[in-house]
């Protein structure tokens, strides 16, 4: 797609809009095909915009039971439901649960045109494949 000024942008690398965060401030994707597509979540941390694999470090099990509900309730950190997990927007870092002190894996994204992208040279099948295939027991 050819956006104003030229620029080309690869559809493939769109996540979403920036104005899909309003609200409720996070919004899961789904990149790449086959039997093992990366599934994330962007998460909107003041200004700035993050991505991570839905996938909490403590068990493998996708943050979100209720599809779509990753943050506490007073929307200040990232809740794995699963375990109790507490992560910090920004870094992804465990601040609390049974996965304290290690991280959720970023996804490498950028804002262009009101749109959240797939940073260049990151591959949604790399993403996935990277992924600890044995996260620690319950």
């Amino acid at each position: 797609m050819n956006a104003p000024g030229g620029e080309v942008i690869d559809l493939e690398r769109v996540i979403c809009r920036e104005s899909d965060l309003e609200g409720k401030g996070t919004h899961p994707f789904t990149l790449g095909r086959g039997d093992w597509p990366l599934k994330g979540f962007v998460v909107r941390a003041g200004a700035a915009v993050h991505a991570y694999v839905n996938r909490c470090p403590h068990a493998g099990h996708p943050l979100d039971l209720v599809p779509g509900r990753f943050l506490t309730a007073d929307g200040t950190l990232l809740l794995c439901a699963s375990h109790g997990a507490l992560f910090e927007k920004s870094t992804g870092l465990c601040l609390a649960g049974p996965c304290a002190g290690r991280g959720l894996t970023r996804v490498p994204v950028r804002v262009r045109l009101g749109l959240v992208m797939l940073e260049e040279g990151a591959e949604p099948e790399a993403l996935a494949a990277t992924l600890d295939p044995a996260p620690q027991g319950y």
